[in-house]
């Protein structure tokens, strides 16, 4: 009896493993157009599944980034950090980021929804604008 139980109960985890590997990250990097300081960027983003832009900078540089959507999110992460670790910033629409950078290297935007639009399923398109002066 136990063998029965121990096999479908394993059976059952792991017809529930492919449902957890549809969330996605996928990571674009933001590029500036010659002789500007700043870009804005489309895209959606569905479910649990997040979208992350990097971008290079320097300590003491001046970023403003903010979010146009009904229902996307972001965050910014200081270089070395990721989803995971405590958030330079967390932001929504209508609450931008501006300010003096902390440090040196690669800052990470991730735009996600929250838990509740991403049970449902929600898909939401955003504009991203991110700037350093």
């Amino acid at each position: 009896m136990r063998k029965k139980l121990y096999a479908f109960t394993l059976g059952l985890a792991l017809c529930t493993m492919p449902a957890m590997a549809k969330d996605k990250v996928t990571t674009h990097q933001v590029h500036f157009d010659k002789g500007t300081n700043g870009t804005t960027v489309q895209g959606s983003v569905k479910g649990y599944d997040t979208v992350n832009y990097k971008l290079g900078a320097q300590k003491g540089q001046y970023m403003r980034v903010s979010i146009e959507s009904k229902h996307a999110n972001f965050n910014i992460y200081a270089p070395g950090k990721g989803m995971g670790d405590q958030a330079l910033f967390v932001g929504e629409p209508g609450i931008p980021y501006t300010g003096n950078l902390p440090a040196n290297g690669t800052y990470t935007i991730s735009v996600y929804l929250m838990r509740n639009e991403a049970r449902r399923g929600t898909t939401a398109s955003y504009k991203l604008h991110v700037g350093i002066d």
